[in-house]
């Protein structure tokens, strides 16, 4: 398989503090992968390593097969564009011009391309609206055209959704989307909305302490992650004791619903659940959430 990115014990330490430790971590070329982990778990530090923004310790990594040693990484960086932490923005600039500086600092002469960009991400509109007067939502759209300048074959993503709201979340799902699709552009994301990353995803890094504990597929979490069914009952106490007369596993997450983890007689629990004067009134079939399953995998804790 070819890799945009491959690390091999990767390490960066801050004054005696391993900030990743030994990390093993490979992204296929033109996938989208989500990188998760907690706060603190070393995903912006890996995201400045790649952009030179900061060496690492030990170990060593590789873009479109260069390694970080080489005097050839100045050219597979090139390929690439970011977003790190907050996009970095001129204020008193309007999206064109902003669009214009980052064509200067890159070293590209013609500007052709900006009208299109501004385009893609939506700001075709923006007109002379200087960029410190922009909602959260268009200062990350305005963001991904600064990274998309030079027509980069892969993008760094941290937390391209923070902040958005319900709409804007959706625009940048399509965008990225897009992108992927149309341009196969590789993406590297990282984003604590986990749900929302579950819908553009196709494989996955779960870090931990600097550690890479599991990559996987998308469809190798699917098949991974615990089926379930959702029941709303009319007294959750009656469906515990029931269950666990039957040695089914089980989640209470409400005092009218529970999550089933078991493929169940649903005519056989019904019944036995008439019997001690419960009913059933609805059922659904779920999968374990991203969350979930990460907690578990991480050992609990937030995400």
């Amino acid at each position: 398989m070819e890799y945009a990115l491959q690390t091999d014990g990767l390490t960066k330490c801050f004054r005696g503090f391993r900030a990743l430790d030994g990390l093993a971590m490979h992204v296929p070329k033109g996938s989208i992968y989500g990188f998760v982990g907690r706060n603190g778990a070393g995903k912006t530090t890996l995201f400045r390593l790649i952009c030179g923004m900061q060496r690492p310790t030990s170990g060593s990594f590789e873009l479109f097969g260069i390694s970080n040693g080489s005097k050839d990484i100045v050219n597979a960086r090139r390929r690439t564009g970011a977003i790190i932490e907050t996009p970095a923005l001129y204020g008193n600039m309007t999206a064109a011009q902003n669009l214009k500086q980052q064509a200067l600092i890159r070293g590209l002469p013609a500007f052709d391309g900006i009208p299109g960009l501004l385009k893609l991400v939506g700001l075709e509109y923006a007109g002379n609206k200087k960029a410190k007067d922009f909602s959260l939502g268009m200062k990350q759209r305005l963001g991904i055209a600064i990274a998309l300048v030079g027509e980069p074959d892969f993008l760094v993503l941290d937390e391209p959704v923070n902040g958005l709201d319900p709409q804007g979340i959706v625009e940048m799902r399509e965008l990225l989307l897009k992108l992927n699709r149309e341009r196969q552009i590789t993406i590297l994301i990282s984003s604590h909305i986990l749900d929302e990353l579950s819908r553009v995803a196709t494989c996955y890094g779960f870090i931990d302490r600097g550690h890479m504990i599991k990559e996987l597929s998308a469809e190798e979490l699917d098949a991974t992650r615990k089926k379930s069914v959702r029941m709303e009952v009319t007294d959750t106490a009656v469906l515990a004791r029931v269950l666990d007369g039957l040695q089914i596993q089980y989640r209470i997450v409400s005092e009218s619903v529970a999550d089933v983890y078991a493929h169940i007689n649903v005519t056989q629990l019904v019944l036995a659940l008439a019997e001690e004067g419960c009913e059933v009134l609805s059922t659904e079939a779920r999968d374990e959430s991203l969350q979930t399953y990460f907690m578990a995998l991480a050992g609990g804790g937030e995400p």
